[in-house]
Protein backbone atom coordinates (compact mmCIF):
# COMPACT_ATOMS: atom_id res chain seq x y z
CA UNK A 1 0.00 0.00 0.00
CA UNK A 2 1.27 4.03 -1.13
CA UNK A 3 0.31 7.17 0.57
CA UNK A 4 -2.36 9.41 -0.79
CA UNK A 5 -0.81 12.26 -1.65
CA UNK A 6 -2.07 15.45 0.20
CA UNK A 7 0.27 18.16 1.22
CA UNK A 8 -2.55 20.37 3.77
CA UNK A 9 -4.92 19.16 5.93
CA UNK A 10 -7.33 21.35 3.91
CA UNK A 11 -7.53 18.58 1.52
CA UNK A 12 -9.79 16.96 4.15
CA UNK A 13 -13.58 18.04 6.14
CA UNK A 14 -13.37 19.78 9.58
CA UNK A 15 -15.15 16.54 11.07
CA UNK A 16 -12.59 14.07 10.08
CA UNK A 17 -9.80 15.69 11.66
CA UNK A 18 -11.39 16.34 14.96
CA UNK A 19 -10.11 12.90 15.87
CA UNK A 20 -6.58 14.35 15.90
CA UNK A 21 -7.35 16.76 18.28
CA UNK A 22 -8.78 14.69 21.20
CA UNK A 23 -6.56 15.94 23.76
CA UNK A 24 -4.73 19.47 23.81
CA UNK A 25 -1.15 18.88 24.25
CA UNK A 26 0.83 21.43 24.04
CA UNK A 27 4.27 19.71 22.62
CA UNK A 28 3.10 19.45 18.94
CA UNK A 29 3.43 20.17 15.04
CA UNK A 30 1.06 21.44 12.97
CA UNK A 31 -0.89 18.09 10.54
CA UNK A 32 0.63 19.57 7.54
CA UNK A 33 3.87 19.11 9.13
CA UNK A 34 3.95 15.26 8.47
CA UNK A 35 1.30 15.60 5.54
CA UNK A 36 3.96 17.21 3.03
CA UNK A 37 6.79 14.62 3.95
CA UNK A 38 3.97 11.91 3.13
CA UNK A 39 3.30 14.05 -0.18
CA UNK A 40 7.53 14.02 -0.54
CA UNK A 41 7.42 10.03 -0.10
CA UNK A 42 4.22 8.48 -2.48
CA UNK A 43 6.09 5.45 -2.20
CA UNK A 44 5.78 5.16 1.84
CA UNK A 45 4.79 1.93 2.91
CA UNK A 46 5.30 2.41 6.58
CA UNK A 47 5.51 5.62 8.91
CA UNK A 48 7.68 5.82 11.97
CA UNK A 49 7.65 8.44 15.06
CA UNK A 50 10.02 7.77 17.80
CA UNK A 51 8.94 10.59 19.50
CA UNK A 52 5.02 10.68 18.77
CA UNK A 53 3.74 12.76 21.43
CA UNK A 54 0.02 13.01 21.11
CA UNK A 55 0.33 11.19 18.02
CA UNK A 56 -0.22 14.02 14.98
CA UNK A 57 2.47 12.20 12.71
CA UNK A 58 0.37 8.60 13.50
CA UNK A 59 -2.78 10.68 12.14
CA UNK A 60 -1.65 11.93 9.36
CA UNK A 61 -0.25 8.18 8.18
CA UNK A 62 -3.62 7.18 8.66
CA UNK A 63 -5.49 10.13 6.64
CA UNK A 64 -2.94 8.70 3.95
CA UNK A 65 -4.23 4.85 4.28
CA UNK A 66 -1.18 3.80 5.95
CA UNK A 67 0.02 2.05 9.11
CA UNK A 68 2.02 3.56 11.59
CA UNK A 69 4.21 3.14 14.67
CA UNK A 70 4.77 5.77 17.18
CA UNK A 71 6.76 5.66 20.66
CA UNK A 72 6.90 7.56 23.62
CA UNK A 73 8.40 7.72 27.06
CA UNK A 74 5.16 9.94 28.46
CA UNK A 75 1.77 7.49 29.57
CA UNK A 76 -0.26 10.61 28.93
CA UNK A 77 1.45 11.32 25.01
CA UNK A 78 1.15 7.38 24.91
CA UNK A 79 -2.53 7.39 25.58
CA UNK A 80 -3.70 10.22 23.39
CA UNK A 81 -1.49 8.84 20.79
CA UNK A 82 -2.99 5.61 20.27
CA UNK A 83 -6.49 6.60 20.28
CA UNK A 84 -5.50 8.55 16.83
CA UNK A 85 -4.98 4.26 15.72
CA UNK A 86 -8.44 3.14 17.00
CA UNK A 87 -11.50 2.15 14.76
CA UNK A 88 -14.53 1.93 17.16
CA UNK A 89 -17.78 3.58 17.10
CA UNK A 90 -19.50 6.58 19.23
CA UNK A 91 -22.12 3.88 20.67
CA UNK A 92 -19.56 1.46 22.02
CA UNK A 93 -17.78 4.49 23.91
CA UNK A 94 -20.70 5.60 25.45
CA UNK A 95 -21.74 1.74 26.40
CA UNK A 96 -18.56 1.25 27.90
CA UNK A 97 -19.02 4.14 29.81
CA UNK A 98 -22.46 3.84 30.81
CA UNK A 99 -21.15 -0.02 32.06
CA UNK A 100 -18.62 1.32 34.40
CA UNK A 101 -20.39 4.00 35.76
CA UNK A 102 -23.83 1.83 36.19
CA UNK A 103 -22.08 -0.86 38.03
CA UNK A 104 -21.31 0.87 40.98
CA UNK A 105 -19.21 3.94 42.48
CA UNK A 106 -15.73 2.94 42.86
CA UNK A 107 -12.39 3.51 43.48
CA UNK A 108 -10.66 5.67 45.91
CA UNK A 109 -11.02 9.37 46.21
CA UNK A 110 -8.25 11.69 46.43
CA UNK A 111 -8.39 13.94 49.53
CA UNK A 112 -7.31 17.52 49.93
CA UNK A 113 -8.29 21.19 49.07
CA UNK A 114 -7.45 20.87 45.75
CA UNK A 115 -9.70 18.16 45.22
CA UNK A 116 -12.22 19.91 46.80
CA UNK A 117 -12.43 22.76 44.76
CA UNK A 118 -11.37 21.00 41.25
CA UNK A 119 -14.71 18.94 40.64
CA UNK A 120 -17.53 19.15 41.94
CA UNK A 121 -18.05 15.94 44.43
CA UNK A 122 -20.53 13.63 41.93
CA UNK A 123 -18.61 14.50 39.35
CA UNK A 124 -15.28 13.38 41.17
CA UNK A 125 -16.78 10.33 42.08
CA UNK A 126 -17.79 9.10 38.58
CA UNK A 127 -14.42 10.17 37.44
CA UNK A 128 -12.77 7.86 40.32
CA UNK A 129 -15.29 5.15 39.26
CA UNK A 130 -13.93 5.39 35.23
CA UNK A 131 -10.51 5.87 36.37
CA UNK A 132 -10.13 2.68 38.40
CA UNK A 133 -12.48 0.53 35.87
CA UNK A 134 -10.13 1.67 33.28
CA UNK A 135 -6.83 1.14 34.80
CA UNK A 136 -7.96 -2.57 34.55
CA UNK A 137 -8.82 -2.85 31.00
CA UNK A 138 -6.80 -2.59 27.61
CA UNK A 139 -9.52 -2.80 24.92
CA UNK A 140 -9.78 -0.67 21.95
CA UNK A 141 -13.19 1.10 23.12
CA UNK A 142 -11.68 1.19 26.92
CA UNK A 143 -8.52 2.74 24.94
CA UNK A 144 -10.75 5.50 22.91
CA UNK A 145 -12.65 6.25 26.15
CA UNK A 146 -9.51 6.72 28.48
CA UNK A 147 -8.04 9.31 25.85
CA UNK A 148 -11.53 10.74 25.76
CA UNK A 149 -11.72 11.37 29.50
CA UNK A 150 -8.08 12.92 29.56
CA UNK A 151 -9.01 15.13 26.66
CA UNK A 152 -11.85 16.45 29.02
CA UNK A 153 -10.45 16.14 32.20
CA UNK A 154 -9.64 19.70 32.62
CA UNK A 155 -10.38 22.96 30.97
CA UNK A 156 -12.29 26.09 31.05
CA UNK A 157 -15.47 26.80 31.93
CA UNK A 158 -17.71 28.17 29.41
CA UNK A 159 -21.44 29.57 29.16
CA UNK A 160 -23.18 27.30 27.55
CA UNK A 161 -23.02 23.26 28.35
CA UNK A 162 -19.94 22.38 30.07
CA UNK A 163 -17.20 20.63 28.10
CA UNK A 164 -14.84 19.80 30.74
CA UNK A 165 -15.49 18.08 34.15
CA UNK A 166 -12.95 20.24 35.93
CA UNK A 167 -13.21 23.90 37.70
CA UNK A 168 -12.25 26.87 35.65
CA UNK A 169 -8.04 25.49 34.40
CA UNK A 170 -6.45 25.65 31.18
CA UNK A 171 -6.83 23.01 28.17
CA UNK A 172 -3.54 21.87 27.55
CA UNK A 173 -1.28 21.58 31.16
CA UNK A 174 -3.31 21.01 34.70
CA UNK A 175 -2.20 23.93 37.09
CA UNK A 176 -0.46 23.18 40.18
CA UNK A 177 -2.61 22.72 43.36
CA UNK A 178 -1.49 25.67 45.04
CA UNK A 179 -2.01 28.33 42.59
CA UNK A 180 -5.14 26.80 41.09
CA UNK A 181 -6.83 26.91 44.69
CA UNK A 182 -5.23 30.44 45.05
CA UNK A 183 -7.20 31.03 41.92
CA UNK A 184 -10.68 29.35 42.56
CA UNK A 185 -11.14 30.79 46.56
CA UNK A 186 -9.89 34.21 45.29
CA UNK A 187 -12.61 34.48 42.59
CA UNK A 188 -15.09 31.76 44.56
CA UNK A 189 -15.34 29.73 41.91
CA UNK A 190 -17.41 26.61 43.03
CA UNK A 191 -17.06 23.45 40.74
CA UNK A 192 -20.26 22.91 38.41
CA UNK A 193 -21.57 19.47 38.59
CA UNK A 194 -20.75 18.00 35.25
CA UNK A 195 -22.53 14.71 34.17
CA UNK A 196 -19.65 12.12 33.24
CA UNK A 197 -21.52 10.68 30.93
CA UNK A 198 -23.36 13.23 29.32
CA UNK A 199 -19.94 15.22 29.05
CA UNK A 200 -18.45 12.04 27.50
CA UNK A 201 -21.17 11.38 24.85
CA UNK A 202 -21.29 15.14 24.13
CA UNK A 203 -17.41 14.66 22.80
CA UNK A 204 -17.51 11.04 21.29
CA UNK A 205 -20.01 11.86 18.75
CA UNK A 206 -17.98 15.22 17.59
CA UNK A 207 -14.50 13.07 17.05
CA UNK A 208 -15.69 9.69 16.15
CA UNK A 209 -18.79 10.85 13.87
CA UNK A 210 -16.43 11.00 10.77
CA UNK A 211 -13.05 9.59 11.94
CA UNK A 212 -11.37 7.70 8.60
CA UNK A 213 -10.63 4.14 8.25
CA UNK A 214 -7.86 3.12 10.70
CA UNK A 215 -5.23 1.58 8.59
CA UNK A 216 -2.83 -0.53 11.47
CA UNK A 217 -0.15 0.25 13.51
CA UNK A 218 0.87 0.37 17.34
CA UNK A 219 2.17 3.05 19.65
CA UNK A 220 4.83 1.92 22.06
CA UNK A 221 5.57 3.29 25.75
CA UNK A 222 8.40 3.64 26.38
CA UNK A 223 12.39 4.86 25.38
CA UNK A 224 12.84 4.80 22.01
CA UNK A 225 16.21 3.07 21.41
CA UNK A 226 15.37 0.65 23.82
CA UNK A 227 12.09 -0.16 22.18
CA UNK A 228 13.13 0.00 18.39
CA UNK A 229 16.46 -2.33 19.45
CA UNK A 230 13.11 -4.52 19.79
CA UNK A 231 10.91 -4.02 16.68
CA UNK A 232 11.09 -6.10 13.15
CA UNK A 233 9.10 -3.85 11.09
CA UNK A 234 10.74 -1.59 8.47
CA UNK A 235 10.03 1.87 7.55
CA UNK A 236 10.41 3.99 4.39
CA UNK A 237 9.69 7.41 6.34
CA UNK A 238 10.23 8.64 9.86
CA UNK A 239 8.75 11.84 10.59
CA UNK A 240 9.41 13.42 14.32
CA UNK A 241 9.88 16.17 16.67
CA UNK A 242 12.11 15.30 19.61
CA UNK A 243 12.18 17.52 23.25
CA UNK A 244 13.86 20.64 23.25
CA UNK A 245 17.23 20.61 25.02
CA UNK A 246 16.38 21.37 28.71
CA UNK A 247 12.43 20.78 28.42
CA UNK A 248 11.60 19.01 31.65
CA UNK A 249 8.18 19.50 32.84
CA UNK A 250 6.42 17.37 30.39
CA UNK A 251 5.32 15.13 34.01
CA UNK A 252 4.97 18.15 36.21
CA UNK A 253 2.43 19.63 33.53
CA UNK A 254 0.64 16.79 33.01
CA UNK A 255 0.50 15.78 36.17
CA UNK A 256 -3.52 15.35 36.49
CA UNK A 257 -3.95 13.35 33.29
CA UNK A 258 -1.10 11.23 34.74
CA UNK A 259 -3.41 10.50 37.99
CA UNK A 260 -6.09 9.56 35.54
CA UNK A 261 -3.75 6.89 34.58
CA UNK A 262 -2.49 5.44 37.54
CA UNK A 263 -0.37 7.93 39.23
CA UNK A 264 -0.49 9.40 42.12
CA UNK A 265 -2.32 11.97 43.32
CA UNK A 266 0.49 14.65 43.86
CA UNK A 267 2.68 16.56 41.37
CA UNK A 268 5.82 14.83 40.41
CA UNK A 269 8.41 16.92 39.55
CA UNK A 270 10.93 14.91 38.39
CA UNK A 271 12.25 13.93 34.80
CA UNK A 272 13.82 10.52 34.74
CA UNK A 273 14.42 8.60 31.42
CA UNK A 274 13.15 11.97 29.50
CA UNK A 275 15.73 12.37 26.51
CA UNK A 276 15.53 16.56 27.69
CA UNK A 277 16.80 15.91 31.07
CA UNK A 278 20.85 15.62 29.77
CA UNK A 279 22.83 17.11 32.13
CA UNK A 280 24.67 19.37 29.24
CA UNK A 281 24.31 19.59 25.47
CA UNK A 282 26.76 17.30 24.43
CA UNK A 283 24.65 14.71 26.43
CA UNK A 284 21.73 15.62 24.55
CA UNK A 285 23.49 15.47 21.07
CA UNK A 286 24.79 12.60 22.13
CA UNK A 287 21.06 11.09 22.79
CA UNK A 288 19.53 12.28 20.06
CA UNK A 289 22.36 10.54 17.83
CA UNK A 290 21.71 6.88 19.56
CA UNK A 291 17.66 7.86 18.81
CA UNK A 292 19.03 8.23 15.14
CA UNK A 293 21.26 4.97 15.15
CA UNK A 294 18.63 3.05 16.20
CA UNK A 295 16.14 4.77 14.26
CA UNK A 296 18.37 3.79 11.33
CA UNK A 297 18.25 0.28 11.95
CA UNK A 298 14.75 -0.03 11.03
CA UNK A 299 14.85 1.76 7.91
CA UNK A 300 14.78 0.57 4.36
CA UNK A 301 17.92 2.20 2.29
CA UNK A 302 16.96 5.37 1.25
CA UNK A 303 14.50 6.19 3.87
CA UNK A 304 13.38 9.81 4.54
CA UNK A 305 14.08 11.17 8.16
CA UNK A 306 12.34 14.73 8.82
CA UNK A 307 13.02 16.21 12.21
CA UNK A 308 11.46 19.55 13.41
CA UNK A 309 13.00 20.88 16.27
CA UNK A 310 13.72 24.20 18.15
CA UNK A 311 14.93 25.82 21.44
CA UNK A 312 13.61 26.95 24.63
CA UNK A 313 14.61 31.08 24.75
CA UNK A 314 16.00 30.60 27.95
CA UNK A 315 18.43 27.63 27.16
CA UNK A 316 20.68 29.62 24.51
CA UNK A 317 21.19 27.05 21.96
CA UNK A 318 21.57 26.60 18.13
CA UNK A 319 18.83 23.95 17.63
CA UNK A 320 20.52 23.66 13.85
CA UNK A 321 23.82 23.28 15.01
CA UNK A 322 22.40 20.84 17.68
CA UNK A 323 20.09 18.51 15.05
CA UNK A 324 23.27 18.79 12.83
CA UNK A 325 25.72 17.58 15.13
CA UNK A 326 23.10 14.81 16.37
CA UNK A 327 22.69 13.27 12.99
CA UNK A 328 26.27 13.29 12.45
CA UNK A 329 27.08 11.83 15.46
CA UNK A 330 24.93 8.84 15.10
CA UNK A 331 27.27 7.67 12.07
CA UNK A 332 24.33 5.65 11.16
CA UNK A 333 24.22 6.80 7.03
CA UNK A 334 21.26 9.08 7.38
CA UNK A 335 22.86 12.35 4.53
CA UNK A 336 21.48 15.83 5.67
CA UNK A 337 19.29 16.32 2.34
CA UNK A 338 17.80 19.55 3.64
CA UNK A 339 17.34 22.55 6.49
CA UNK A 340 14.92 25.00 6.67
CA UNK A 341 13.54 27.60 8.79
CA UNK A 342 9.88 26.37 9.51
CA UNK A 343 9.48 29.78 11.19
CA UNK A 344 7.67 30.54 14.90
CA UNK A 345 5.54 28.45 16.38
CA UNK A 346 1.85 29.97 17.70
CA UNK A 347 2.77 30.26 21.33
CA UNK A 348 0.02 27.48 22.26
CA UNK A 349 1.86 25.28 19.98
CA UNK A 350 5.09 25.75 21.38
CA UNK A 351 7.09 23.27 23.60
CA UNK A 352 8.51 26.56 25.24
CA UNK A 353 7.69 27.61 28.39
CA UNK A 354 3.81 27.94 27.34
CA UNK A 355 2.33 29.78 30.44
CA UNK A 356 2.95 33.03 30.03
CA UNK A 357 6.68 34.91 30.16
CA UNK A 358 7.98 32.80 27.37
CA UNK A 359 9.94 35.12 25.62
CA UNK A 360 10.79 35.80 22.38
CA UNK A 361 10.23 32.61 20.81
CA UNK A 362 13.25 30.88 18.40
CA UNK A 363 12.30 29.54 14.85
CA UNK A 364 12.19 25.97 14.53
CA UNK A 365 14.15 24.30 11.71
CA UNK A 366 12.88 21.20 9.90
CA UNK A 367 15.40 18.58 9.02
CA UNK A 368 15.20 16.24 5.98
CA UNK A 369 18.03 13.47 5.59
CA UNK A 370 18.17 10.08 3.26
CA UNK A 371 19.35 6.94 4.68
CA UNK A 372 21.74 5.94 1.82
CA UNK A 373 23.93 3.37 3.75
CA UNK A 374 22.22 0.61 6.42
CA UNK A 375 24.35 0.58 9.41
CA UNK A 376 26.03 -2.26 10.19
Amino acid sequence: MMATAATSSLNWPEDVLRLNAICPYYTMFPLDFPLQQLAARPETTRVLDPFCGRGTTLYAARLTRLPSVGIDINPVAAAIAEAKLIQVTPGSVVRLARQILNSGLSGEIPEGEFWRWCFEQETLRELVTLRAALLEMNTPTAAMLRAVLLGILHGPRNKGVPSYLSNQMPRTYASKPGYAVKFWTKREMEPARVPALAAIERRVQRLLGAAPLAHGGKVYLGDSVETLNRLRQKFDLVVTSPPYYGMRTYVADQWLRSWFLGSSPEVPYGSQGQIARQPNQKAFIQALAEVWTATARRCHQGARLAIRFGSLPSARTDPEQMLLASVKESKAGWVVKEVRQAGTPAKRNRQAEQFGKAGSAIDEIDLVAELVDLPR
